[in-house]
């Protein structure tokens, strides 16, 4: 006897990645088949964008860390 459609997507759902543990697993899987061009490639837009960040929360006045340093800096006085 044929599976009527939500039957068979109940099937089709891997329970073990919705954890957190399981989620955390699939990424690094996913992670590990990526050519080595496109890791390097992602990991320019992450510094990228931690750049931008930082540049934004200076700007407000915001509490940030130092990148070189690893210390607290504590937000001043937003710009007027």
């Amino acid at each position: 006897m044929p599976m009527n459609p939500d039957e068979t997507r109940r099937q089709e759902i891997d329970w073990e990645s919705c954890t957190f543990e399981g989620s955390e697993r699939e990424q690094l899987r996913v992670w590990s088949r990526l050519p080595l061009r496109r890791k390097l490639m992602a990991l320019e837009e992450m510094g990228d964008l931690a750049r931008k960040m930082l540049e934004w929360r200076k700007a407000r006045g915001l509490p940030y860390i130092d990148p070189f340093t690893g210390e607290l800096v504590k937000g001043g006085t937003q710009p007027t």
